[in-house]
């Protein structure tokens, strides 16, 4: 992690690099704040699984790393925000989801959105706060 005008930026080589001018993640006064993740491979930068659940599980690996950088992980998560490239397969995202969290339930926002990065399925962002 280094800091630049006061915010610390987050860049891991366990995550897919950024692919436009943003940073994986970016920490301020105790949180930590994630670009949102979808599937991509952090080697390859191909998306991974055909399915919104083999997505969401990629993307949660892929926050997870982000988070673990900043010095954190899912269990300090406070809010996320889950895009889904078709609401129908809301079932499926939730199911990983909840595998992911457990009992930890952190306020969420899920939304339709019109096109994700890289034709994805699902696409997720955190809040979090460090430690």
């Amino acid at each position: 992690m280094r800091r630049a005008k006061g915010l610390g930026v987050v860049a891991t080589d366990a995550a897919p690099k950024a692919i436009g001018p943003y940073s994986q993640g970016i920490t301020t006064d105790g949180l930590v704040f994630t670009a949102g993740q979808v599937a991509l491979d952090p080697k390859s930068g191909e998306l991974v699984g055909t399915t919104t659940a083999q997505q969401t599980e990629q993307v949660l690996k892929n926050l997870q790393a982000v988070l673990a950088a900043a010095g954190t992980s899912l269990d300090n998560v406070v809010k996320t925000t889950v895009y889904l490239a078709d609401m129908a397969d809301f079932a499926q995202m939730n199911e990983v989801y909840a595998k992911h969290f457990g009992t930890h339930k952190p306020a969420r926002s899920t939304v339709q959105a019109a096109g994700l990065p890289k034709a994805a399925r699902v696409e997720i962002d955190v809040i979090a706060v460090k430690g």
